[in-house]
């Protein structure tokens, strides 16, 4: 039995290697059976964000390199191009990085909030794919728990830093008067909502939030006081935008250099701002060619995330703290498995003597022996047959001068005498 966390994110990869081996959400159960299927794995998650990918995975056997290559195998990647920005994480390894990434220790953002949300996703996929298992079910409950309580117990979480705050503030250093401009949002998940947030706490004049169901475009639109469209209805607002910040789910680009080329014509070449947070990416790279378009990807905001993220170093060191401790307690856990089918065996025989000697005390009784007699008997038998087999052991051990085993069988048997008497 072996875990392992394995994978590439942020700190190991570009961008453009990210968004290569991204799981689109309506994948992951097809792609959590074919591992199970095709590889020793027999417990299995995947965590897919714009800056990670990884499987948590239980083995049958240590066979890493099965689980390398069915990585690569499955997104038509030759593993060598892959290998330079894979990490693996073996066993005590694996439990200490997931307690760090659900707790945001390991996040582009220090101490993030949405990426234990993204956990708990991986989570219910993997129970909805089947590839959810008893050992992964019990890492998965313990790392919600520790990150609850490294939020609790820390200030982690107390600055405002955020991929979508990093770009809200890159635009004000483009656009110094938020009031005198619009953005555009593409996507309506949790980063947009918090963007569209932000940029209204700056005081935008106008947010445009286009997505593929227009329903949920105007559902979040409306709270921000904004306009929701379809992104087939894009062209339409493009000239009129002066930001635009991007993070959808799509596996291919949304906006191509044609349509933002038209765009800027019409704006008469005024520069607009582009973020494009998702990976892969929504906004095709070759629009950051155009004249007076500044476009941005999610690792360009690596400086201002810095300068923002200084307050929580503290807590990180704190975080760090109750993870180590963390990590112990779930590997005693492990641990303590080992012993589970010793414990079963040792009950069943316990529990075949009691059945074996009432049968027969009962019919005993049955055929008119006196209850008392046969109840006395019952309770002496059981008694012996129960302490027949650690009696013979700690005898023989005594005999061979094993002491250590004495005064295991002490502690095991609950004895509380001096051991020499």
């Amino acid at each position: 039995m072996t875990l392992l966390a394995f994978g590439i994110n942020h700190k190991t990869a570009p961008v453009d290697i990210r968004e290569k081996v991204t799981f689109a959400p309506e994948d992951v159960s097809t792609a959590l059976t074919d591992l199970t299927k095709n590889s020793p794995v027999t417990e299995a998650a995947i965590i897919s964000t714009c800056n990670r990918t990884e499987l948590i995975c239980e083995l049958e056997f240590p066979d890493t390199e099965a689980v390398f290559y069915w990585f690569g195998k499955y997104h038509h990647i030759e593993y060598n191009i892959l290998k330079p920005y894979v990490y693996n994480h073996p066993d005590k390894e694996a439990v200490r990085h997931i307690l760090r990434v659900a707790s945001g220790l390991d996040s582009l953002i220090l101490g993030e909030p949405q990426i234990l949300g993204q956990v708990k996703t991986a989570y219910v996929q993997a129970n909805e794919a089947g590839t959810m298992g008893s050992l992964l079910n019990q890492l998965f409950q313990h790392t919600f728990s520790v990150a609850k309580q490294v939020r609790t117990d820390t200030a982690i979480g107390s600055s405002a830093v955020s991929v979508a705050f990093a770009a809200v503030s890159l635009a004000k250093q483009i656009f110094s008067n938020l009031n005198e401009h619009t953005a555009l949002l593409i996507g309506a998940g949790e980063t947009i909502e918090l963007v569209a947030r932000h940029l209204k706490d700056q005081g935008i004049k106008n947010i445009i939030i286009a997505n593929r169901t227009v329903e949920n475009a105007q559902a979040l639109a409306e709270q921000y006081n904004g306009t929701g469209i379809a992104i087939a209805d894009m062209p339409e607002h493009l000239a009129g935008a002066d930001i635009i910040i991007s993070s959808t789910a799509s596996q291919l680009p949304i906006l191509g250099k044609g349509a933002v080329e038209r765009a800027m014509k019409k704006r008469k070449h005024r520069p607009m701002f582009m973020v494009d947070i998702a990976v892969p990416r929504d906004i095709e790279p070759e629009v950051a060619e155009l004249k007076d378009i500044y476009l941005y990807t999610v690792d360009d905001l690596t400086q201002v995330i810095e300068e923002n993220q200084r307050s929580r170093q503290e807590a990180a060191l704190q975080a760090e703290e109750i993870i180590e401790n963390q990590v112990s307690h779930y590997m005693k856990w492990l641990q303590s498995l080992e012993a589970v089918s010793t414990i079963k065996n040792y009950r069943a025989r316990a529990d075949k003597y009691r059945d074996d000697l009432t049968q027969n005390a009962i019919k005993q009784i049955a055929s008119g022996k006196n209850a008392d007699v046969v109840i006395k008997e019952l309770s002496r038998k059981l008694t012996n047959k129960l302490v027949h087999a650690p009696t013979v052991q700690i005898h023989q051990a005594a005999y061979e001068g094993r002491k250590d085993f004495i005064k295991i069988a002490h502690e095991l048997l609950d004895i509380k005498n001096d051991i020499n008497e």
